[in-house]
């Protein structure tokens, strides 16, 4: 399990499977590579490399401007050739990112949960979360991360209480929380201009967007926005699943990885 420097960070990676398809897997806010062991391991086809995040796993703390541009930079830099790209939630927009940018690199692009907050501009929903946001900015700035990190693993954590974390699990989530608001600013603002004129629509390869039955209501919205100005799209809802279905329907989020796989 290498850790070298990539694109100027310390980066701890894996590499999940011997497949003959290579794939590229890039993990959301507050989870590690390993998330991906449950998906990987039902995909036999695919040799999965996923790495830490900066400030995540055993990746090195992060001390940049630009969040997003700086996790998409380390995983362009394991991109080498044609491959199958997956994302979840923040780590999606980075696959997004990539795909729009050089939609040559990719041979299957699957988004699971892409939180691209403003895709849904102009929505009730996106005022309520542009609010939460503001909300935790305040806390973390008033040095309450723990209530910050609390309602921000209620709203898009695995469903299971603060309260029934383990206490290292909670002190790590803590002092993550900066790096949610880090990642917020191309979130909310799009920053990098993924959805800029041209942009979606100029990604040829086969896309799957997946999202949970109970995510959180903006969810719905991002997804049918960015896939309303893709060429060529699936759209797929896991009954009874949140938003890290990775985690909790691993098996589902493998069987609909596989279709999308099997369309290129």
């Amino acid at each position: 399990m290498p850790r070298e420097i990539r694109a100027g960070h310390p980066t701890f990676w894996q590499v999940f499977g011997s497949g003959a398809r290579p794939a590229l897997a890039v993990h959301c806010t507050l989870a590690h590579s390993g998330a991906w062991a449950g998906v990987a391991a039902r995909l036999p086809e695919l040799a999965i490399t996923a790495f830490d995040m900066p400030g995540h796993g055993q990746s090195a703390a992060w001390a940049g401007s630009d969040y997003q541009g700086d996790v998409t930079r380390i995983a362009a830099s394991f991109i080498d050739r044609p491959i199958d790209l997956i994302g979840h939630s923040f780590g999606a927009t980075v696959a997004l990112r990539l795909a729009v940018a050089a939609p040559e690199a990719v041979r299957t692009l699957t988004l699971i949960e892409p939180v691209l907050f403003v895709a849904a501009a102009g929505t009730a929903e996106f005022a309520a979360q542009m609010a939460d946001n503001v909300r935790l900015q305040a806390l973390i700035d008033a040095g309450d991360t723990e209530a910050a990190a609390r309602g921000f693993v209620g709203q898009w954590g695995a469903g299971l209480p603060w309260e029934k974390l383990d206490l290292n699990t909670r002190r790590a989530f803590v002092a993550q929380m900066p790096l949610v608001l880090a990642g917020g600013e191309a979130t909310f603002a799009d920053t990098a201009e993924v959805l800029r004129a041209g942009g979606l629509e100029g990604i040829d390869a086969p896309v799957m967007l997946i999202r949970g039955e109970k995510s959180p209501s903006i969810m719905a919205i991002i997804c049918e926005a960015i896939a309303a100005r893709l060429p060529d799209v699936g759209v797929a809802v896991m009954p009874g699943a949140g938003h890290m279905l990775p985690l909790t329907h691993a098996a589902g989020v493998a069987e609909l990885i596989a279709l999308n796989l099997s369309r290129a």
